[in-house]
């Protein structure tokens, strides 16, 4: 009989799982924080689009509104 040997192997192939999963893991996490990070930028441009949009046809409005009174101050009691 051969006398019993102890083997590493499984515990070296656990580790080697282990670690490769982990690494897939921190891969994933961090394209999709930088997927995050793109779409809250390309939000705020987008919301700064339409505040500008919404100044330029509020000052439009503002000019083209008759400001004009017309009122005789000399006539007033």
């Amino acid at each position: 009989m051969e006398p019993n040997k102890k083997s590493n192997g499984a515990l070296i192939g656990s580790i080697i799982i282990i670690l490769i999963l982990v690494i897939g893991g921190i891969y994933i996490w961090q394209s999709k924080t930088a997927k995050e990070a793109e779409m809250k930028k390309i939000q705020e441009e987008n919301l700064m689009q339409l505040e500008a949009n919404e100044l330029k046809a509020l000052e439009q409005y503002l000019n083209e509104t008759d400001t004009e009174i017309n009122i005789d101050l000399n006539n007033i009691n």
